[in-house]
């Protein structure tokens, strides 16, 4: 198993593999932000619009497309705020916010800003759009 970065679906196994939206603008940067951070635990990314995607078992690619998620080396698949804090956990750099967000309330408050974000997400992919 490797050591040490990022990598894609196609290498090793990873301990912690992240689903996100590759036809999102915003998705694609905050992805490309995490994706050159060395992570001791390999991390794996998966474009779940990509036609050869993988897709976990019992998800539906809309399902996966409507927030963000990330699926543990166990199986388990986690979204929305918890699936930030265990990508955050892993990524040098953003260890400090999964902590935080083992405050109590933390993650209650994470995950009710990251629903409001939803609500926003189609106007800020709009306009992240026109600055491609």
């Amino acid at each position: 198993m490797a050591s040490s970065s990022t990598t894609d679906t196609s290498q090793t196994p990873a301990a912690l593999t992240v689903l996100y939206d590759g036809a999102c603008p915003l998705c694609r940067r905050e992805i490309g932000v995490y994706r050159h951070l060395r992570s001791d635990t390999p991390v794996c990314f998966a474009d779940v619009n990509a036609a050869s995607a993988y897709l976990p078992s019992g998800a539906t690619r809309q399902q996966l497309l409507a927030r963000f998620h990330v699926q543990r080396h166990d199986g388990e698949l986690l979204s929305g705020a918890q699936a930030f804090l265990a990508l955050w956990a892993v990524l040098p750099g953003w260890r400090w916010l999964a902590r935080a967000g083992r405050l109590p309330g933390a993650a209650w408050l994470m995950e009710r800003a990251y629903r409001f974000f939803l609500h926003v997400r189609p106007m800020l992919q709009r306009w992240a759009s026109r600055m491609d």
